[in-house]
């Protein structure tokens, strides 16, 4: 008798979720995030080149869209986005600014944090090279010689 209502009970948890998350998500009522893309590839670019893209947000829902916070992964990426609510049907833009003074490979995300209720946190990427330029300074410390070391004359 107890398995028996153990087993109802655990039978009731799961039903009431997947009921939960089908409402949400089935149904239709809410804001709902579209981007135009999930990443931005920038290629091969030179060092110091202009680092900037743009990721296009749509609300298909029926309800306003409110981007709370975007979030770059490192320091080095600094996304911008508008947190005024986003009509249904209306479209914003998130630009990210990548510091494109870092040479090597471009590997970074971006953490879209909203009120949409088929994707309340979207990550999209940006990669890509920065390729180094001949006139560029190195990003790396130069190696200060010892005030102890012996000099030639």
């Amino acid at each position: 008798m107890k398995k028996f209502i153990a087993t109802l009970g655990l039978s009731a948890l799961v039903i009431g979720a997947f009921a939960q998350e089908n409402t949400r998500t089935v149904g239709g009522s809410g804001p709902m995030i579209s981007l135009d893309k999930e990443v931005h590839d920038y290629g091969t670019i030179d060092q110091g080149a202009n680092g900037t893209c743009e990721f296009k947000v749509t609300n298909t829902g029926d309800q306003p869209l409110i981007i709370s916070s975007c979030k770059g992964s490192c320091g080095c990426t600094v996304p911008k986005c508008d947190t005024a609510p986003v009509a249904p049907g209306a479209s914003t833009l998130i630009t990210v600014k990548y510091d494109s003074n870092r040479v090597g490979p471009i590997n970074k995300s971006v953490t879209i944090t909203s009120n949409a209720v088929n994707a309340p946190t979207k990550i999209v990427r940006i990669k890509g090279e920065v390729k180094a330029t001949a006139d560029a300074k190195p990003t790396t410390p130069v190696k200060a010689t010892s005030p102890m070391a012996p000099t030639a004359n």
